[in-house]
């Protein structure tokens, strides 16, 4: 799977959980800012830096939506494969 497919996949999951991946750029907001998790006007989003390499934006959706209760929701097992490297280490069950 491609980088860019793999993007995709995870904003398609993304929307799945219930939450939108908006793309902006931040180099003109005259602020610091960093992707990450918001709610704005009651809507649920990701607001992701659209000049970040595609690795960073994977690396940074996984992380967030790794830690997201996932055991009842359908994805591509190499999605999943990706997320449990990006499971809180607390959220592990016990064997």
């Amino acid at each position: 799977m491609t980088p860019d497919q793999t993007y995709q996949d995870l904003k398609d999951l993304a929307e799945k959980l219930g939450f939108i991946v908006s793309e902006q750029s931040f180099k003109r907001t005259g602020i610091k800012a960093q992707s990450g998790f918001c709610k704005v006007k009651n809507e649920d989003l990701f607001i992701m830096d659209k000049h970040l390499a595609i690795k960073k934006k994977i690396e940074l959706l996984a992380e967030y939506i790794g830690g997201l209760e996932l055991e009842s929701v359908h994805m591509m097992p190499a999605i999943r494969e990706l997320l449990d490297q990006y499971k809180p280490i607390n959220s592990e069950s016990p064997e």
